[in-house]
């Protein structure tokens, strides 16, 4: 369920920042390389959730904590300068536009690599 929910945030990260790059970039250059970076990392987490083993599981805990770091700070810095992010990110707000589920989906991630950790 984990790995289906990031292949659905891959795609919609992937979707909105190349549709927003390639129509409105000059608007708010940094709120979309900030989405389309956050693409990017719900890509390789996947891929790293997915692909298992020890590398794997060394990309996707690299993913997941950046993913939370970056959700952290997007989240802060967009509530304190609306200024500079004059339109959403995935991670703005928190992920409010998503539901808050970016904030959770790395600490779900975090945690479920913990779990398995004896196992692999």
């Amino acid at each position: 369920m984990l790995i289906a929910v990031y292949i659905l945030f891959a795609i919609a990260a992937t979707s909105r920042a190349t549709l927003q790059i390639a129509t409105k970039f000059h608007e708010a250059p940094v709120a979309y390389l900030l989405s389309a970076f956050a693409a990017v990392v719900y890509i390789v987490a996947t891929v790293g959730l997915a692909r298992g083993g020890p590398g794997g599981r060394r990309t996707a805990l690299v993913c997941c904590t950046v993913e939370l770091v970056g959700v952290l700070a997007v989240g802060a810095t967009s509530l304190l300068d609306r200024a500079l992010f004059p339109d959403d990110t995935v991670w703005s707000g928190f992920g409010q536009g998503y539901g808050y589920i970016p904030l959770v989906l790395p600490v779900l991630g975090l945690l479920w690599l913990r779990r398995t950790r004896e196992a692999a």
